[in-house]
């Protein structure tokens, strides 16, 4: 059954999800991040190119004819997805194919909107009986 962890008051959703990608794939897990915004997913996509100068994080978009060997997949719908160990969810709703992974990563930041969102997700999760964790950000320093 899949791991679903919520990280949550994220104050910048994009860097954190930047810095948690880093340390999934030097863990050597491959990641899938669904995000159907598009605005949303070109400043991902440019933030991983520039957010650290010492980290290179391959990726590409699930379109890609090299996805297959690519540890960071960019997924902007619902499709299938050639990896399955962790999947991230930046959508405001429930990310498709989740019970195919083996750990899905529910990030929230600190608007009241995304918090709401995240909230139905987790009772959704919660009344099925996913097994769930809890990251509080905020707490991080």
């Amino acid at each position: 059954m899949t791991q679903v962890d919520f990280h949550f008051n994220a104050p910048d959703k994009l860097h954190y999800v930047c810095r948690l990608l880093r340390k999934i794939y030097r863990s050597g897990k491959k990641s899938v991040v669904y995000c159907p915004q598009p605005q949303m997913l070109h400043e991902l996509d440019q933030s991983l190119w520039t957010f650290s100068q010492l980290d290179f994080l391959p990726h590409v978009k699930a379109s890609d004819p090299l996805a297959a060997r690519t540890p960071i997949v960019l997924l902007p719908q619902a499709g299938e997805t050639v990896h399955h160990d962790v999947l991230v969810n930046l959508a405001s709703e429930m990310p498709p194919h989740f019970s195919r992974f083996d750990r899905l990563v529910e990030v929230v930041a600190l608007e009241e909107e995304d918090r709401a969102q995240a909230r139905l997700r987790w009772k959704y999760y919660k009344d099925r009986g996913y097994p769930l964790n809890t990251f509080d950000l905020s707490r991080q320093t």
